[in-house]
């Protein structure tokens, strides 16, 4: 079992727009056509900041058509956030607060022994991050720029650094780098 962190980024680090838009990202790659597929079929819960969460039920009409449903998960669903949120009808979604470890712990258990996903942003990555319970960055980066934006990943990561697993072309617009998380040894 992974803690896995698989997102896209612009060429300069951003996630999204300063208004969390992702327009950036779907005309870069098909999903079919990257490793997506095979990666979600290896998740058993999923870890997601308040503002993905509300990204995917401002475009839950769009979401719907692409997936047949305004709720694209089956796993499990932990969204971190610090205000109310509206539910999603059918979907088990469960909101917490705080520290990410004892989230975690819920998690692996529900998970069994498949991966944990935190699918956004880039703060709760590093939140895990920081807690040591973080094992994998999936990052494909894309070919546009942003300028600005939310940041892939707001930390500071140098001693040690991440040791690349893997890298793949996604047609003519993507790549996708595999990292293998290092931990100081205390």
């Amino acid at each position: 079992m992974k803690t896995q962190y698989y997102t896209s980024t612009s060429l300069d680090g951003f996630l999204a727009t300063e208004d969390d838009s992702l327009d950036w990202l779907f005309p870069l790659a098909d999903l079919d056509q990257s490793s997506y597929p095979d990666f979600i079929s290896q998740i058993g819960a999923i870890a997601m900041g308040s503002s993905t969460y509300g990204w995917i039920l401002e475009h839950s009409k769009e979401v719907a058509a692409e997936t047949g449903s305004p709720w694209p998960y089956h796993q499990p669903t932990w969204v971190f956030t610090s205000r109310e949120l509206p539910n999603v009808d059918g979907a088990d979604i469960r909101f917490v607060r705080g520290d990410v470890r004892k989230a975690h712990a819920q998690m692996m258990t529900v998970a069994g022994p498949k991966n944990i996903w935190i699918v956004g942003g880039g703060d709760l990555a590093g939140q895990f991050y920081d807690a040591k319970l973080l094992d994998e960055l999936i990052v494909q980066i894309g070919s546009v720029t942003l300028g600005k934006g939310k940041q892939l990943f707001p930390r500071r990561v140098t001693e040690p650094a991440l040791s690349l697993k893997s890298v793949c072309q996604m047609g003519t617009g993507m790549i996708e780098l595999r990292y293998v998380v290092n931990y100081a040894q205390s």
